[in-house]
């Protein structure tokens, strides 16, 4: 799976706890989660378990602290998923 696939699959997954929609429009690998899109910290966690059943990958707990941005998370999906 390239970094694209994998780039779609998070903005889908993390959509439905998006709250700043026209963040979400226009995301690149710099949008944060957290301040851009508006979702919360609790809700990251469950973005993240979401990561792990959709890729079948397990996230440590330092690795879910270092996804700030989509590109975080692509980058982290893809080296787990090689």
């Amino acid at each position: 799976m390239n970094e694209a696939q994998i780039t779609e699959k998070v903005i889908a997954l993390v959509t439905p706890y998006v709250k700043n929609r026209e963040a979400l429009a226009n995301v690149t690998k710099d949008t944060t989660f957290l301040g851009d899109l508006g979702i919360n910290s609790a809700r990251l966690v469950d973005i993240v378990l979401a990561f792990e059943d959709e890729f079948g990958i397990e996230v440590s707990d330092d690795a879910a602290d270092s996804i700030a941005t989509v590109g975080d998370a692509v980058t982290l999906i893809a080296k787990l998923t090689a």
